[in-house]
């Protein structure tokens, strides 16, 4: 019996021998396959994503670009170029000019910096400033609102004023643009700015603090609500429910939506406000090589569904913003006031690229829900009615005027 018992510990003993022989060896074996594998996809891995990514929707494409024209330029202008010469802006100069290339002006490559900016600017983020709107009145730099709460109206400027210098710097010949550039800064950081009030010349010295911007804003006058969005932004969708709900408290009879210089923003938010006046209809349709592949409705609860409502659009209002009106347009529940809108039919999409940089891509075309894409065409109002830049120095807005004379109220 202990000679027995010897044989099978013995035999036991073998066995497990035997076990840690072949466990061992299909541990190499799990090795060695896991770093071919990792290498085969690390080498092939745009050919995998090409084969599977369609089955989960990704777009991917496999092929390569022979870019030894690229490196001779390069290695030619390092060795004679007389100056400094940046890699990452040579880089960053060559993305911009393939994506240019293309020959879409909505199709862009963003550096980080670039990106950056792009996004704040749709968040209305616009960093470091003093909550005033600039336009030009009469030729001169004029204030023509303040932002409740911020710098600005804390330190006494008001809408009429006439910006005579931005720190000692005349606004004689400046553009809009080059007045905002100047008096945006750091956040904590000072600007001078002197103006002229009922014949008066003030001086301001204003902090600069983070100012946004809201997308909504919203008065009842006359019976009338007025809803003016600047831009479809993440926050759109709240703001202008809001405001119609507001509305309906207040028992208004009629909507101007105000969509004018509204040059768009996200689709998802244009729809949403469509579904104040449209409850879950088809507000546009998205093609890629002319065939549908998105077919997109508008939100529900339609707050100011049956309400005679206005939009006025102008040259500026584009993208998203021809969504909105379009739809209205197209389903007979609102007429369009203004001129022709900007002609924007297209869709893009963003994809992060290395280093914080992006793609904004057109991907598709859209079109109205009786079938029209809009490029370069735009949408032509119901009734036309123009601003000019005197009517403007003069406070007038003919344009809102044909909207309330069309509402009868």
């Amino acid at each position: 019996m202990a000679k027995l018992l010897r044989r099978v510990i013995r035999s036991h003993a073998h066995t497990l021998k035997a076990k840690k022989v072949v466990s061992a060896n299909a541990l190499f074996l799990i090795i060695a396959g896991t770093v071919i594998l990792g290498f085969f996809v690390g080498t092939q891995s745009n050919q995998i994503m090409a084969f599977i990514g369609p089955v989960f929707g990704i777009k991917t494409y496999a092929g390569n670009i022979d870019l030894s024209s690229l490196q001779a330029t390069y290695q030619a202008l390092k060795a004679n170029y007389d100056g400094k010469l940046s890699d990452q802006t040579l880089i960053d100069g060559a993305n911009k000019g393939m994506v240019a290339a293309a020959g879409d002006t909505y199709t862009l490559f963003m550096n980080a910096k670039d990106a950056a900016t792009f996004a704040d600017d749709l968040s209305g983020n616009i960093g470091g400033g003093i909550g005033a709107e600039i336009s030009i009145r009469s030729g001169k730099v004029t204030i023509i609102g303040v932002l409740k709460g911020d710098p600005a109206v804390n330190a006494g400027l008001q809408a009429g004023d006439t910006v005579l210098t931005i720190n000692d710097e005349s606004t004689t010949g400046m553009t809009v643009d080059q007045a905002v550039a100047k008096i945006r800064g750091d956040v904590g950081t000072t600007v001078k700015i002197s103006i002229s009030r009922a014949g008066e010349t003030k001086d301001f010295t204003v902090t600069r603090a983070t100012i946004t911007s809201p997308s909504v804003t919203s008065s009842v006058a006359g019976g009338i609500g007025t809803l003016t969005i600047s831009r479809f932004d993440s926050e759109t969708s709240s703001l202008a429910r809001a405001a119609a709900q507001d509305f309906k408290t207040q028992g208004v009879k009629a909507i101007i939506l105000d969509l004018r210089d509204n040059g768009g923003g996200y689709v998802d938010a244009a729809q949403d406000v469509l579904g104040l006046w449209l409850d879950n209809k088809v507000v546009v349709t998205e093609r890629t090589n002319g065939q549908v592949v998105s077919t997109l409705k508008s939100g529900s609860n339609a707050l100011l569904a049956g309400l005679p409502t206005v939009v006025l659009v102008n040259g500026s209002s584009a993208s998203a913003s021809e969504i909105v009106a379009g739809a209205l347009q197209d389903y007979k529940v609102a007429k369009l006031v203004g001129v022709k809108t900007f002609g924007k039919g297209s869709v893009q999409k963003l994809i992060d690229l290395p280093d914080g940089a992006e793609l904004k891509v057109t991907i598709a075309r859209w079109y109205t829900p009786n079938g029209k894409n809009i490029t370069t065409q735009g949408i032509t109002p119901d009734i036309t009615a123009t601003l000019t830049q005197a009517d403007s120095d003069a406070g007038k807005d003919p344009q809102l005027d044909a909207a309330k004379k069309e509402l009868g109220l």
